[in-house]
């Protein structure tokens, strides 16, 4: 059957029993029925349930094959019957069933497979309780441990997945009318598997996997179109801030851009010079930081010298889609000398939209572009003193020994304290010492001496060369010392990683050490790990003192999720250390549910060990309850027959009999329920 094109999948995928997945299959197969398409039933469960059996009308039902297994009858999907059949499309319930011992293959899914194999179109449907990866979660939330499963990567390679999903209000009310379970069936039913909040967790689940296989089938759309660029699934607007008087046009710009798409998020940005001189106004901030909080956005400060690289670290941190950035208040002349922190960033932005906004203060400044450098003030300032050292010491010495050297050797000599200059302190110091080198030069070693001029050209190259090498010198020093800087925060980074997957490989108890990690690395005062209980905060743990109740007290809040947020005390974090940041956060929240499901295993433990007593003890005392009941229910039958002739003798050792059986069959009962008392604790036992 090489050259059979191989059938499609479709399944049917339920949040939980009783949402109607098999009815939707089957009303599916009827849709393509009336179309004209060959559809047979090859296997349903009805489950006694009305609607969906009645669905079954009009359609060809392949006969079911019988089982033997351990001396009981089973019926099963008959393989071979369907395959003989070959119809266009065939509708199999329940993919996760396992089959009977001694058939072709082990689960049903397997079944399918062969199906599809043969070119046969199949509607399935399945629970995500079934689901492999989601089994174990399952059993955590509604107690109940699923036997059937089957492996994600089958459902996730079907070509349609389609959710039948219902509210779990609904479907309590579809239980309790009888719909789903018999009627003696509805009051445990309701009371444990299908409380509301087990039916919100298994709904929560689904639309989350379901979230992981549309995921998938954009990525193998964009594979297979050989599609590259970046597409936005989820709108984040970072607004940058300066503190300056347009802020709020900006937040505001960006809130409607935010609003133009359903789920998306705002966030606004400051980025702080490390050295403190922020050159914002504190109160400016403090308001706009309020109005961005009542649009429901969230506020974020952030360190770097660098700001266009800043803002653009922050914005991939959160995973952001677009930048709003306000129109340069510099004038003409800067503009001219220096791109700006608008155009930089552009260009740097890659796949993440930037939004000029203009406002009244654009164009209105005058400051010069300020030049960047990796070096420290105190390089500098001791650059400075080499330079207002070293020059006149210099030229003093060659004073002194004027006739000695050409004028080659004597600006050989200023050249290397520039050089020299250069390498310690930068460009400023450099440009400073080569400019006082060339005019101490020109005055005094160059003719005619005493005199702001030169008379040969060949002197004036000379002066000429000499300030741009120092200029180019001082550059390169620049440079290698940012780079030097950023080599070594890489090292940094990777070693902090590191020592994080160390831990989490071996097992700690990741919570409270992921935290007390968190606040040394990045000295921090305070650590706290915040859920959402309603409509504010809750303290899941906290390491240092005092910590905050809520992610906007602390100095840098990482959102983890939803409901969950890391916040820090102490200082605000540079752009570039939230990426690590969040690395902290994601692993914090994978430990507090490692933390949760080790106890709720722990609860659970006792609950099995009742259940295996109860067990145990049933088996222990099956044989003597059998005995007394078997005897009372033959001494009260032969009582009571008819074609019985009972003299008094034999009818009062019959009553004596079922009496004395009875009064057994009663102290076993007694024994079994002080029994369960004790495990429930509503027996106290005194020993003596």
């Amino acid at each position: 059957m090489g050259g059979v094109p191989r059938g499609t999948l479709r399944i049917y995928l339920g949040a939980s029993p009783g949402v109607g997945k098999t009815y939707a299959a089957l009303d599916e197969g009827r849709r393509r029925l009336d179309r004209g398409t060959d559809v047979v039933v090859a296997l349903v469960e009805t489950h006694g349930r009305q609607h969906t059996a009645a669905m079954l009308d009009g359609l060809e039902v392949i006969p079911r094959r019988f089982a033997e297994h351990r001396g009981a009858t089973f019926t099963e999907m008959d393989l071979d019957a369907v395959l003989a059949r070959r119809p266009a499309v065939a509708v199999v319930d329940e993919l996760a069933h396992t089959n009977v011992a001694g058939g072709r293959n082990t689960k049903r899914w397997q079944d399918v497979q062969e199906l599809l194999a043969a070119g046969i179109d199949v509607i399935s449907t399945v629970n995500v309780q079934h689901l492999a990866s989601l089994n174990d979660v399952v059993e955590t939330i509604t107690g109940v441990a699923q036997r059937e499963t089957v492996p994600d990567a089958v459902v996730r390679e079907a070509d349609q997945v389609e959710l039948v999903d219902m509210a779990p209000e609904a479907l309590r009310r579809r239980m309790a009318h009888g719909n789903i379970y018999a009627p003696d069936r509805v009051d445990a039913a309701l009371a444990n598997y299908f409380r509301p909040g087990n039916l919100t967790a298994l709904r929560e689940l689904a639309l989350l996997w379901l979230a992981g296989k549309v995921d998938d089938q954009l990525d193998r759309y964009r594979a297979e179109h050989h599609i590259g660029g970046t597409w936005e699934t989820r709108e984040r607007v970072v607004v940058a801030l300066t503190g300056g008087p347009e802020g709020e046009t900006l937040i505001r710009r960006a809130a409607r851009i935010a609003s133009r798409t359903k789920g998306a998020e705002l966030l606004a940005v400051h980025v702080a010079r490390s050295d403190g001189l922020t050159g914002a106004d504190p109160a400016a901030l403090t308001g706009q930081r309020s109005l961005v909080d009542s649009l429901g956005g969230s506020f974020h400060q952030v360190i770097g010298d660098d700001v266009p690289t800043a803002l653009l670290d922050f914005a991939r941190a959160e995973n952001a889609t677009q930048l709003v950035l306000g129109a340069s208040r510099r004038g003409r002349l800067a503009r001219i000398l220096s791109p700006g922190i608008g155009v930089t960033t552009t260009n740097l932005s890659g796949p993440i939209d930037v939004h000029m906004v203009t406002h009244a203060e654009a164009g209105t400044g005058w400051r010069l572009p300020r030049v960047r450098s990796g070096l420290t003030p105190r390089r500098r300032l001791i650059a400075t003193v080499l330079t207002l050292a070293l020059v006149p010491a210099l030229t003093a010495g060659l004073i002194q020994a004027r006739g000695t050297f050409n004028l080659a050797t004597e600006m050989l000599g200023y050249l290397i304290i520039v050089v020299t200059v250069a390498l310690i302190g930068g460009f400023w110091p450099a440009l400073l010492c080569s400019l006082a080198s060339s005019l101490l030069l020109n005055y005094y070693f160059t003719p005619p001496l005493h005199h702001w001029s030169v008379a040969e050209g060949n002197n004036a190259l000379a002066l000429a060369g000499f300030v741009l090498v120092a200029t180019m010198v001082s550059r390169v020093v620049a440079l290698s010392t940012r780079r030097y800087g950023q080599a070594v925060r890489a090292s940094a980074e990777a070693a902090t990683l590191s020592v994080l997957a160390g831990s989490v490989l071996r097992g700690e108890d990741a919570l409270p050490a992921l935290l007390e990690r968190v606040r040394e690395t990045f000295a921090m005062t305070s650590a706290t790990l915040l859920e959402r209980d309603g409509d504010g905060w809750r303290t899941v743990l906290s390491v240092g003192p005092e910590p905050c109740t809520r992610p906007e007290d602390g100095a840098v809040d990482v959102p983890v999720s939803d409901t969950l947020a890391l916040a820090l005390t102490g200082r605000p974090l540079p752009a570039a250390d939230r990426r690590i940041l969040a690395a902290f956060a994601a692993q914090a929240a994978v430990a507090l549910e490692q933390r949760r499901l080790a106890e709720a295993a722990a609860q659970a433990v006792p609950i099995a060990q009742a259940d295996r007593v109860r067990a145990a003890l049933l088996a222990a005392v099956s044989h003597d309850l059998r005995t007394p009941l078997a005897a009372a229910k033959a001494a009260v039958t032969g009582l009571c027959s008819a074609e019985a002739v009972l003299s008094r003798d034999e009818r009062d050792e019959l009553l004596a009999t079922a009496d004395e059986s009875l009064d057994r069959l009663t102290r076993l009962v007694e024994n079994l329920l002080d029994m369960s008392r004790l495990q429930a604790g509503a027996l106290s036992v005194f020993p003596r």
